[in-house]
């Protein structure tokens, strides 16, 4: 079970609970797709395994029964990072695009991967697509490399706060190595007019986890700051984001 914030202030607390709901959606996505596909085809009329197995991309659900449970969790998050709030204009705004993009990945579905063939239409979705997912990714690691590191002029910078933000820069790392992945799998195989491969699956789902850990992270479930026994403070860091 996650460990309760410090704060005693409710909303504080409910703002760590929305930071923590955000990443277990995004770090639990990949696999209840996939898990909820493979349930569906079992208790289905077929009572087989789906073929394939696994969809080539986490954008492929969209095509199967686990639609609404796509469409739905990235709906939640869209709305989770739209809320988000900090010191400044900056943050709300930065806020605002990525919950706008997030939004676009969801209402702009990629290529049906049992179409036989491609119309200009599915095309210029398929692009649309992809710019939203790469936007969507840029976004999310530009907040945990730059956004999430910053620190409370309150606050002193404790050897927590620095554990947290390599995990935050590390997560953000991965998400654009992810993203750099899957635009250059994306655009091969839409070039010339094949299914998507089988790497941007995980592509997606180590960057989703990525995602998901360093959102878990700032909003409390892992390496929070003890609260009777404060870690040797190394130093300040007077930015304009709490710890």
């Amino acid at each position: 079970m996650l460990p309760r914030s410090t704060s005693t202030n409710p909303v504080v607390l409910s703002y760590y609970t929305m930071r923590r709901m955000v990443g277990l959606i995004a770090l639990a996505l990949p696999f209840a797709l996939a898990a909820g596909s493979i349930l569906a085809a079992l208790l289905g009329p077929g009572h087989h395994l789906p073929h394939p197995l696994l969809e080539r991309s986490i954008s492929d659900y969209y095509f199967t029964p686990m639609r609404d449970l796509y469409v739905g969790s990235l709906c939640a998050i869209a709305a989770f990072l739209a809320c988000s709030r900090g010191y400044d204009l900056h943050d709300e705004i930065t806020g605002y695009l990525a919950g706008a993009v997030t939004l676009g990945v969801a209402c702009c579905p990629s290529f049906n991967p049992r179409s036989s063939y491609y119309t200009q239409m599915d095309f210029e979705f398929g692009l649309i697509h992809t710019a939203f997912a790469a936007l969507m990714y840029l976004m999310l690691a530009y907040i945990c490399i730059f956004l999430f590191r910053k620190s409370s002029p309150e606050k002193p910078f404790t050897h927590r706060k620095r554990d947290r933000n390599r995990i935050y820069a590390a997560s953000g790392l991965i998400m654009v190595a992810c993203m750099i992945a899957m635009v250059g799998l994306t655009i091969l195989t839409t070039a010339e007019r094949r299914h998507p491969s089988h790497w941007l699956f995980w592509c997606e789902s180590l960057a989703n986890c990525a995602f998901g850990i360093a959102w878990l992270t700032k909003g409390e479930g892992f390496m929070r700051d003890k609260r009777h026994q404060p870690d040797h403070v190394v130093g300040h860091q007077r930015t304009a984001h709490s710890s």
